[in-house]
């Protein structure tokens, strides 16, 4: 038996259009001899997705609410309503799986017998991206790419990835509540799955492509993600190191990299200001904020990619997804 689950935060539209195309996969895999359902874990208080899922009138998508903000409480929270499964599935509700996603997914996972498979978000923008934005390369997926299908990666986001349970349970692993409303709960989770001996494989033909709304397509936000990205990765580095003082020689070389690409950007952004190269400049940019992320979670400032404003309100959109 295999579970899709798809969190969701009050993106209802969003969320009617996926389920049908769920569905439609899920069915399928059925009809083939593989028992597959949908399920929807509501991170809204309000609990507003429920009318999205009774309106569609299938049995085969479950409802479940999770009220507690953060993100890595709603995944954990799919994990223990998928003790009967033997797969689950992660996909995001503003995501468009590709014909085919699903069963991709399941015959690598079969072929190659391993933990955990993963493939390519592509994103789709509504409208043209700012120049400046593209010679950044601010939306790149760096680990994803030149892998072809049956490569190792070393982590994988959850927007795209199907979990072995039988290896996630035999290990004890479970996504980290503690960073609360954080991120970067998928990056620490399938790190240390790598950590534990399990292997992540790459499956080329499980597309699924990512809406980009034009609210995350501004400078200032994609400058925000690359912080963010670097927070995570810091983060988890030191996270998984284990003992107080490989810990905190893993700090220690955080700082270092984080001087060292907070002084090449700045001085790169400055140059290409000067020169009128805004190609330079971008690029200087982006490594300037991902070093002041590396550094902030190396010194243990706090960084809330998923904040709320209020106890009834909830997090922003997400502000990018990071397994570097």
């Amino acid at each position: 038996m295999l579970t899709v689950a798809v969190l969701t935060f009050r993106r209802n539209e969003l969320l009617a259009t996926l389920l049908p195309q769920l569905l439609q996969q899920t069915r399928a895999l059925t009809d083939a001899g593989t028992t597959a359902t949908v399920l929807v874990v509501d991170n809204d208080p309000d609990g507003g997705a429920a009318d999205v899922v009774t309106a569609l009138g299938d049995a085969a998508v479950r409802y479940v609410a999770e009220p507690r903000p953060g993100i890595a409480v709603a995944r954990q929270r799919a994990l223990a309503e998928t003790t009967a499964s033997d797969a689950l599935v992660f996909v995001d509700d503003d995501e468009v799986p590709e014909g085919g996603w699903l069963a991709h997914l399941v015959d690598v996972w079969r072929r190659e017998g391993v933990a955990a498979v993963t493939g390519p978000v592509v994103s789709v923008f509504d409208g043209d991206l700012d120049p400046w934005i593209v010679a950044g390369g601010f939306f790149d997926r760096a680990h994803a790419r030149d892998h072809v299908t049956g490569d190792r990666v070393p982590a994988a986001a959850t927007n795209n990835l199907l979990l072995d349970l039988d290896a996630v349970r035999r290990h004890g692993l479970a996504f980290d509540a503690s960073i609360g409303l954080a991120g970067g709960e998928d990056t620490r989770f399938t790190r240390a799955l790598v950590t534990a001996g399990e292997e992540i494989v790459w499956c080329a033909e499980a597309r699924v492509l990512d809406r980009v709304p034009a609210a995350r397509m501004t400078r200032a936000y994609v400058v925000r993600r690359r912080f963010a990205q670097g927070h995570v990765s810091a983060g988890t580095t030191i996270a998984l190191t284990p003992g107080a003082g490989p810990a905190l020689v893993a700090r220690a070389r955080c700082v270092g990299q984080a001087l060292v690409r907070v002084v090449g950007g700045a001085l790169a952004a400055s140059a290409g200001t000067v020169l009128r190269r805004s190609s330079l400049q971008a690029r200087g940019v982006a490594t300037c904020a991902r070093g002041l992320g590396v550094g902030a979670a190396a010194l243990g400032v706090p960084f809330e990619e998923y904040r709320r404003a209020s106890a009834t309100s909830g997090p922003p959109a997400p502000v990018g997804r990071s397994a570097s």
